[in-house]
């Protein structure tokens, strides 16, 4: 079973699936908190961009899908929050344009192909260079100093905008911040997860975690065993059953949730008959009788 840490293209993929699985759920909850799940997805296929002009430029595809992916989450963000475009407006045209510019440029650099972006868009454990996991070590502590340092204000900003500006809050740069934060996940998790499923892995665990838990604390601690859990299992899975990396941790993500679901059944009807027996007024007491 162990013989996989034999290879130092293995090492380097669980490192970077065990990154991966911290990183990813941190800053997800604040997404999901926020009702910006499908972020991620918009992040990636302008990520996709950044991955074509590294090719195009011969420079590290990785640190150029950073770049460009941040610009593109803060240019969204600003969208949004100005009011010129909805949420939905502006993450569309994260989609589109991130997609077809990625594409168009992989196709104008000296022999390029979209065959060259197959590895970024799915992931592969095997192209997982020692580059790849400075960048991603670097990264991912980026993001957990974030997301961990800055929870209370982070959680405040997601939670009620308003009140958070009326406390004082600098709720226009937090919400920048997390922005770019989740950009800088978005590249971590490329390499093994692949673009287009990387947001999964930011969602999946923290809704599986919010079924069988209360409170954020709570939430983020299982959010995150849960993604370590099925990054690190759907890369060895994939070792040995030759699948993509990343549509195997999906699925077992997935499975995991269905399976947290199920359990928590019990656990949330008990609840709610707690809360009804709370709300239930009590039966008035029937009048003594007089003599």
């Amino acid at each position: 079973m162990l013989e996989l840490l034999d290879y130092p293209f293995m090492q380097r993929a669980l490192l970077a699936a065990l990154l991966i699985g911290v990183a990813a759920p941190a800053v997800g909850i604040y997404l999901v908190q926020r009702r910006q799940a499908l972020m991620g997805d918009g992040i990636g296929h302008v990520a996709l961009t950044g991955v074509a002009l590294g090719f195009l430029l011969n420079t590290s595809p990785v640190w150029m899908a950073v770049a460009v992916s941040a610009l593109g989450a803060v240019a969204m963000e600003l969208l949004r929050s100005s009011g010129r475009a909805r949420g939905d407006v502006a993450l569309a045209m994260l989609f589109y344009g991130g997609m077809a510019g990625g594409v168009m440029i992989i196709n104008l650099a000296p022999g390029g192909s979209t065959a060259n972006l197959t590895s970024y868009l799915w992931g592969s454990v095997t192209t997982v260079s020692p580059d790849d996991i400075t960048a991603i070590t670097f990264l991912s502590a980026f993001v957990l100093l974030i997301c961990l340092g800055l929870r209370r204000r982070l959680f405040a900003v997601c939670q009620d905008e308003e009140f958070a500006r009326v406390t004082g809050l600098p709720v226009r740069s937090l919400n920048l911040l997390l922005a770019v934060t989740a950009a800088a996940t978005v590249t971590v998790a490329m390499r093994v997860v692949g673009l287009l499923l990387v947001s999964a892995l930011m969602v999946i665990p923290v809704v599986a975690a919010q079924q069988a838990t209360r409170g954020f604390a709570m939430t983020l601690a299982l959010s995150v065993a849960i993604g370590v859990l099925v990054s690190v299992s759907g890369t060895v899975t994939s070792y040995y059953v030759d699948v993509p990396p990343g549509a195997t941790i999906v699925l077992i993500a997935l499975g995991l949730f269905l399976l947290i679901s199920l359990l928590a059944l019990p656990l949330a009807r008990h609840r709610a008959r707690r809360a009804e027996g709370r709300t239930t007024p009590a039966a008035a007491p029937e009048p003594a009788a007089h003599s």
